[in-house]
């Protein structure tokens, strides 16, 4: 099944179709894709790491989970096919796919969905509309980067601090100093190197074209990134797709900080879900790159919007009275796009 979900989109495979092998099973989805090649002209994929994903969904064992979902990253231009990252957008249409394959009988009205992630040890809770017992893709509920409107989904993460590093802040610290440019390297969900846009040299509100255009910027990036791998206890990231770079730099359109995420070497068209839970908590942390330009409302419960290139993205985070971010949810929205055979011949 292809879906949309969130601000991405991909196939979506129930596990006991695909190979069990991960080297046939990745041989098989990189020629579905039609990678590795630019246009990925001779596969499904639609030429941008956003539309070159794949969620693998099984029947859940483990107690008080629903389903297993294991995220895998399609490269377009190279034959790689990494499980090293998760998907918080890709997640959105994990519940509807559930139901819609008979892995969660629907109820009437909604449906709660509870997903483990299986590429970090995560637990999500998805609500997803079904009135009359069935999946309803239609509704008003509107996320930037996606035209018109849909079913709203919410999502609420469990238990996302340190998924990937171990530790939400994995250095230790909340501020780390990586060729010269202070940075925050956080794990709230999705590994992100955090950093003010202007340090880098520009001002933060480029276009997506314009900033994939600037070879230097992206040189000097990718230089934090190779170091930050290590300190992050993600090892040798060099093909991997984490960490995450995310410029920050004062909000623009009564947001709480304006970004410029790169995923890993071109720039986001939005943010990704998980990625945006780590900036938002970043900027929560005092002395942050973050906190030193989020505006941030009064209150343990903080919905922080979080701009991007096509809009913005809402981050409800609940704290302890220490401040800590003890909560994280998002609303997203799904559709189905087709239900039939990829061939991969």
């Amino acid at each position: 099944m292809w879906m949309r979900g969130g601000t991405s989109k991909g196939g979506y495979f129930l596990a006991e179709d695909l190979p069990a092998d991960p080297a046939i099973r990745d041989a098989f989805l990189l020629r579905a894709m039609g990678s590795p090649d630019p246009r990925q002209i001779d596969g499904m994929g639609g030429a941008d790491p956003l539309t070159s994903k794949v969620a693998v969904v099984r029947r859940s064992e483990r107690p008080g989970v629903d389903v297993d979902y294991l995220f895998l990253q399609v490269f377009v231009d190279r034959p790689v096919v990494t499980d090293a990252q998760n998907c918080g957008n890709i997640l959105a249409g994990v519940g509807p796919f559930a139901i819609e394959r008979g892995l969660v009988a629907a109820r009437d009205g909604e449906t709660p969905v509870t997903i483990f992630m299986e590429n970090t040890g995560q637990v999500a809770l998805a609500l997803v509309p079904t009135p009359g017992g069935e999946v309803s893709y239609r509704g008003e509920a509107r996320i930037d980067g996606v035209p018109g409107t849909a079913a709203p989904i919410p999502v609420e993460f469990r238990d996302t601090a340190g998924s990937s590093c171990g530790a939400l802040l994995p250095t230790g610290n909340a501020v780390d100093e990586i060729d010269g440019v202070p940075v925050t390297c956080i794990d709230n969900g999705m590994p992100v190197v955090v950093l003010r846009a202007d340090h880098l040299g520009i001002r933060g509100d480029e276009s997506r074209e314009e900033l994939d255009a600037n070879e230097a910027l992206k040189a000097r990036l990718e230089s934090i990134r190779l170091k930050a791998g290590p300190l992050m206890n993600l090892g040798d990231v060099r093909d991997k797709s984490v960490p995450k770079m995310t410029l920050v730099s004062a909000p623009r359109n009564g947001g709480a900080i304006s970004t410029r995420s790169f995923i890993p070497h071109r720039c986001h068209a939005s943010i990704g879900v998980l990625g945006a839970v780590s900036v938002a908590t970043a900027c929560a942390l005092p002395g942050s790159p973050a906190a030193a330009l989020a505006v941030l409302p009064e209150g343990l419960r903080k919905s922080l919007s979080i701009e991007h290139p096509t809009g913005e993205m809402t981050v409800v985070l609940e704290t302890d009275a220490a401040g800590a971010v003890t909560r994280a949810a998002i609303l997203r929205t799904a559709r189905k796009l087709f239900d039939g055979v990829v061939f991969a011949d």
